[in-house]
């Protein structure tokens, strides 16, 4: 059964794992939580250092560390299950946290301020405005009605030539307000006509490879 956490180990750390040498604030932890929670769900590997070296853990501390995470840092709170290994004599905790339908899932930031995160690669991101909008336009029966006119015929174009955009650039570009350039980027990542891309840099905007391939 030791060979089931060395295969983890072995993939590095990636959108659905995470590692974690050990845990000293609850507040951090409670945000990869909800960032799996948030995404595709994922496992912590408690007591695995980044590089992949087992380090272990101190059981029950870690566990309730955890706990503590989930019942008091998460809203609402992030369910997630346990599980205790042993690897090379010293003990790893399996924490696995499942796609969540009661998302979005928020958890306080460095400053105390509670802040949605989600999870693109081996980041936990912050959410922003469009992804908050689109996911609650996804839990709605309601269609999304998109008038083509110059504005949205121009961003199809723009990134048909270009790899990416933000919202700002594209809200100068087209000389429209913030809130006018946000409604229409709503509306094309809730169709999947365009996909967000979060970055260290920011949040980009790029055509879906589906209707990328439509369009040639």
């Amino acid at each position: 059964m030791e060979d089931f956490i060395q295969k983890l180990i072995a993939e590095g750390e990636h959108q659905q794992l995470d590692f974690k040498f050990g845990i000293t604030d609850s507040r951090k932890i409670a945000r990869s939580l909800a960032a799996f929670a948030n995404t595709d769900g994922g496992r912590l590997l408690i007591g695995v250092k980044d590089n992949g070296a087992i380090a272990g853990v101190r059981t029950e501390e870690e566990f309730y560390m955890v706990q503590a995470a989930s019942e008091l840092y998460t809203r609402p709170e992030v369910k997630f299950k346990v599980k205790e290994w042993k690897v090379e004599g010293r003990i790893v905790l399996e924490i696995t946290v499942p796609k969540s339908a009661e998302m979005p899932h928020s958890a306080p930031d460095k400053d105390g301020q509670w802040k949605v995160y989600i999870r693109v690669k081996d980041h936990n991101y912050l959410a922003n405005s469009v992804w908050l909008k689109v996911l609650r336009h996804r839990n709605t029966d309601v269609g999304t009605l998109v008038e083509y006119t110059d504005t949205e015929r121009l961003l199809l174009t723009y990134l048909s030539a270009n790899e990416k955009v933000t919202l700002s650039k594209f809200s100068r570009l087209a000389k429209i307000n913030r809130k006018t350039a946000e409604i229409l980027f709503v509306n094309f990542v809730s169709l999947d006509i365009i996909r967000m891309e979060f970055t260290e840099n920011g949040v980009f905007y790029c055509l879906a490879e589906a209707y990328r391939n439509q369009r040639k």
